[in-house]
């Protein structure tokens, strides 16, 4: 991991969409459990991340990282691709 500031978040998640210039949409997808049932329940959460190079594709695993406002919904950047889709 190059660039990464220990005050920044980072998040892995998979691209859900790769249909904007620059931008991809990335799913966040985490687990908590339900307050009254406790059950555990699956939460997702999308985010629009900018890629520099449009190196992502639909289904590519990635890291991302929080920075500075690129634009009116863009707060995060691809610091990495993991795994590319098959």
């Amino acid at each position: 991991m190059t660039d990464v500031n220990k005050n920044k978040k980072v998040r892995t998640g998979f691209v859900a969409s790769d249909k904007m210039d620059k931008t991809v949409t990335v799913a966040i997808e985490r687990k908590t459990q339900h307050p009254m049932y406790k059950r555990v329940v699956k939460q997702t959460k999308k985010y629009k991340v900018h890629d520099e190079g449009n190196i992502c594709n639909e289904g590519d695993k990635v890291r991302i990282i929080e920075t500075r406002p690129l634009s009116k919904t863009k707060r995060w950047r691809v610091l990495e691709v993991l795994e590319k889709a098959k």
